[in-house]
């Protein structure tokens, strides 16, 4: 399909990925600016991000946007974990290290972001302590 941006026509593809042949059910969106979606590039994002969907398993949708512009390729990622967005962006100048990039970064923000909610899981409540009850 074909978007109008400004004055200039963009070229965008869509791919859904439903079932991933690692086990996992997360499902991958693939949309690319300036870029026809091959079967290669396809076939790249779902093992990049295959290891991302085993360490996190609750992860039911990615978002992929991958656009082409002189000299370099990017790369956007963005799903939603345990109530927050998480996004990551990556650039190269080959399309195959931009992915593998944002796989890497998408693994540490959801790596980091566990470790805040398990932060605050394990916080314990303080009761201040009160004069009240001090002899005078």
């Amino acid at each position: 399909s074909a978007c109008l941006v400004g004055s200039e026509m963009c070229i965008r593809d869509r791919y859904i990925i439903e079932d991933n042949k690692k086990g996992s059910n997360m499902k991958i969106i693939i949309s690319g600016h300036h870029v026809e979606i091959t079967e290669g590039i396809n076939q790249s994002v779902e093992n990049k991000f295959a290891k991302v969907a085993k360490h996190f398993p609750s992860l039911m949708t990615l978002d992929v946007i991958i656009t082409v512009e002189p000299n370099q390729q990017k790369l956007e990622v963005s799903t939603t974990y345990e109530g927050a967005t998480v996004s990551v962006n990556a650039a190269d100048k080959e399309l195959y290290a931009a992915i593998a990039s944002a796989a890497s970064k998408l693994e540490a923000a959801l790596s980091h972001r566990k470790g805040v909610l398990l932060a605050k899981q394990k916080q314990k409540y303080e009761v201040e302590q009160s004069n009240a009850f001090e002899n005078s």
